[in-house]
């Protein structure tokens, strides 16, 4: 016979656990995670950093989209404790105080959004394309830019947006 323990079971082992240490926007956290939190929700859920969308939470969509040691990432699909020891940069580091990164200026002045919810993972995901040496031409930042979605269809300023920056303009 099984025995059937109730939801209120308070002998019930505790999560795995594990200590890490980030660097976030350029501040260094030391945190313990239970080990199957994902990097989205330790940035939301534990240290208030809001701007990284949650869209999909399968990985699909990008809206989560920040840089691991300035490569790009879905932070739903990262555990928060595979990137101890690394440098994590989200939407809210990009801007040196109030002077923009050049892709968030740019997406300003191409108007490359409408509701807002994506912006913060195309720019995470704009600002790699173009550090990994992937906006060369529209059709190529198309195609490096193809798992972050925009529900409202602004992908032609988009990739204007992330072809001025890359251009320098």
């Amino acid at each position: 016979m099984l025995a059937v323990s109730s939801f209120g079971d308070e002998s019930a082992p505790a999560a795995p656990s594990s200590d890490v240490s980030l660097t976030i926007n350029g501040e260094r956290h030391a945190l313990t995670v239970d080990n199957r939190t994902s990097l989205l929700d330790l940035l939301r859920e534990r240290l208030g950093l809001t701007g990284t969308k949650k869209g999909c939470d399968q990985g699909a969509c990008g809206a989560c989209t920040v840089l691991v040691n300035d490569k790009r990432v879905n932070a739903c699909l990262t555990l928060a404790v595979r990137c101890d020891s690394s440098a994590v940069t989200t939407i809210e580091g990009l801007a040196d105080g109030d002077r923009l990164h050049p892709l968030q200026k740019a997406f300003v002045e191409r108007d490359a959004f409408q509701c807002g919810y994506c912006t913060p993972g195309q720019i995470m995901s704009g600002v790699g394309c173009i550090s990994e040496g992937h906006a060369g031409s529209r059709e190529e930042i198309r195609e490096w830019m193809s798992g972050n979605i925009c529900r409202c269809g602004c992908y032609v300023n988009i990739v204007s947006a992330v072809r001025d920056a890359a251009d320098g303009r």
